[in-house]
């Protein structure tokens, strides 16, 4: 039987507002008895919604996480500005700003949505020669960022009356909400802060169905983890013979038939993950591990 901290596997846990998502996993950590826990995109402290924190082997997985979708609600308010675009900072209202109407909003958020090039928030956790900007911006020094390549797959407005505005986000990992809110009042022509931001999912792993962080302690821990192969779901799966587990745990690469993908989630003849398989360059259908989540 594994011990407590040989425990491995997802949590999604939902955080409150006030709190830092390093707080969250922290929570986590000490549940499991262990320092091997990360998670999958932070949250503002001024948010709240759904982190999905990693234990043990299951943190080799973080980066197929981020592959996933974000869903977000977040509310801005026109007419003003912060130096990091939401209520973390000092707000400065403009004198007499423009009041664009619905047609121009929903016209505004359109021209935002596909593959775009987002330039990071000063107040964020980009490193910027070594050090992060956030870090930089609150020393009063100049921050430079360089553009990012996000996506957002879909931008819709669920309420505008002015000054304010709600809507329903879903993008790519890597994206700043509050960005989103500071370009599409840039294209109206004035400024905006964030007010509230909600991630309503990451993926499959919703708020609604994520659990408190005063839940997680040593007892309840193991019956909370989801196993390590829900933090693949948008990878196809394939079954490994149990003759050929121990070659692929050495790192052995295995051959597959045409047509398996670039990545493929390995699993048992259990259902239980034990590897990532990944194409090797020029390797036809030979697949290397980069996981083995065997115990």
């Amino acid at each position: 039987m594994l011990s407590i901290s040989r425990l491995a596997g997802i949590v999604p846990v939902d955080k409150p507002p006030g709190a830092t998502s390093r707080a969250v996993v922290d929570v986590v950590a000490r549940a499991a008895g262990t320092k091997s826990v990360g998670h999958a995109g932070t949250l503002d402290p001024l948010a709240r919604g759904v982190v999905v924190v990693c234990v043990g082997a299951a943190t080799r997985l973080v980066d197929f996480l981020h592959e996933l979708p974000k869903h977000y609600r977040a509310v801005f308010a026109f007419g003003r500005s912060s130096p990091s675009d939401d209520l973390e900072t000092p707000v400065e209202f403009e004198t007499d700003p423009p009041r664009p109407g619905a047609a121009e909003v929903a016209a505004a958020a359109a021209a935002m949505v596909g593959d775009i090039l987002q330039r990071p928030c000063d107040y964020s956790a980009v490193h910027v020669g070594g050090k992060r900007a956030y870090r930089l911006a609150r020393q009063g020094q100049s921050v430079e960022l360089a553009l990012k390549a996000v996506r957002i797959e879909r931008l819709e407005i669920l309420a505008y009356q002015w000054p304010r505005l709600e809507v329903e986000v879903v993008c790519s990992s890597g994206t700043f909400i509050r960005a989103i809110g500071r370009d599409l009042a840039a294209a109206l022509g004035t400024r905006a802060v964030m007010e509230a931001l909600e991630r309503t999912a990451i993926g499959p792993f919703s708020r609604a169905a994520a659990v408190e962080p005063d839940a997680v302690n040593p007892v309840s821990l193991p019956g909370l983890l989801l196993p390590p192969l829900a933090a693949v779901p948008h990878l196809p799966t394939v079954v490994v013979p149990a003759a050929d587990l121990d070659g692929l745990a050495l790192g052995r690469p295995i051959i597959l038939p045409p047509g398996a993908g670039d990545a493929l989630a390995a699993v048992d003849d259990a259902g239980r993950l034990v590897g990532i398989l990944r194409r090797l360059p020029a390797g036809g259908h030979r697949l290397r591990p980069s996981f083995i989540g065997r115990t």
